[in-house]
């Protein structure tokens, strides 16, 4: 990765930059993506606290909205961002900001359609593949056998997880909508993730692209505000649940994402946020009083250890970008 602060220095010796010592693998890449995970993963839990009758779709996009205009606003260099990019960057600029407009778009409406734990296992179970096969194509990385394997035991626990209680029971149909609609969601995430890291591997700052791309994508859905009922963001859990979806799984799980794509592969990055769908059935679980069956619990363990292939590199293994 290009060193941005690289400066020439006076002829007095220098002490040792940190950016010369060892680096924890785990410090650096995985931890800071699987802890924004935690904080994605309490977003179906807080958003049903909202007040009855707000639209799902006008949840999500009120913490994009919110948290992205933050992150836009408090990130060093992410408004000056645009005019420091190449022509290309700028287009890439524009393309994830769109990407990131189009999750909640998607994503919401297909919860609304299937309910939360199909919506989420289509949409982060197609994201990881989409983000290898694209940067695949766009010759950025070729799928390695263990990224193949461990990709294939999350998406896998993943699959158990969610969808063990319909395979052991009685299950209900499934809207093909919803799942066309999560599958675009996956897309979504797959593209601005890919186009996160490219930029940041260009050398730009994680937080600055984070902020643009984001708050970018934050003034986009403005405009569908008139569409959709906001009247629930006047009422005291309404502004509750709002505030904490933009300040928490927005703005401070995307700089956390955005550090971590420092050190991590976008695809691999993309996969460890399988992590997600874990961290909310553990709270629907603990909070909500949701019930598992051994079969869900099963794909908990089978997606612990693809996660944890992922997150822990392997000896001499170069991730992309670098």
């Amino acid at each position: 990765m290009p060193n941005r602060t690289s400066r020439p220095t006076s002829a007095r010796p220098a002490d040792p930059a940190p950016a010369q010592r060892p680096h924890h693998p785990l410090r650096g890449g995985p931890a800071p993506i699987l802890t924004a995970c935690l904080l994605w993963g309490t977003t179906g839990t807080v958003s049903s606290f909202a007040p009855a009758g707000a639209p799902a779709a006008a949840i999500g996009c009120a913490g994009l909205a919110l948290g992205g205009i933050l992150l836009l606003l408090t990130s060093r260099g992410a408004r000056s961002l645009p005019a420091r990019c190449t022509r290309s960057e700028r287009r890439l600029l524009l393309l994830g900001a769109f990407a990131v407009a189009g999750y909640p778009v998607t994503f919401y409406p297909a919860v609304a359609r299937t309910g939360v734990a199909v919506a989420t296992v289509i949409a982060l179970g197609s994201a990881p593949v989409f983000a290898g096969l694209l940067a695949w194509l766009t010759g950025r990385a070729r799928p390695t056998a263990r990224w193949t394997g461990a990709t294939s035991a999350a998406v896998l626990g993943c699959t158990l997880l969610v969808l063990g209680p319909r395979l052991t029971g009685a299950g209900t149909p499934i809207d093909l909508t919803g799942v066309l609609l999560a599958t675009f969601a996956g897309l979504s995430y797959a593209v601005y993730a890919l186009i996160g890291g490219r930029l940041i591997t260009h050398g730009h700052e994680s937080g600055a692209v984070m902020g643009a791309l984001f708050g970018a994508a934050g003034l986009l859905v403005l405009p569908f505000a008139p569409f959709v009922d906001v009247t629930w963001l006047g009422t005291v859990r309404g502004a509750a649940v709002a505030g904490y979806l933009a300040l928490f799984t927005v703005y401070l799980a995307y700089r956390l994402f955005g550090h971590g794509l420092r050190r991590t592969s976008a695809s691999a990055a993309t996969s460890l946020t399988l992590a997600e769908p874990a961290v909310a059935a553990v709270l629907g679980v603990s909070v909500l009083g949701e019930r598992l069956p051994y079969l869900s619990w099963c794909g908990l363990a089978v997606l612990g250890l693809g996660l944890v292939l992922l997150a822990v590199p392997a000896k001499g293994a170069v991730t992309e970008g670098r």
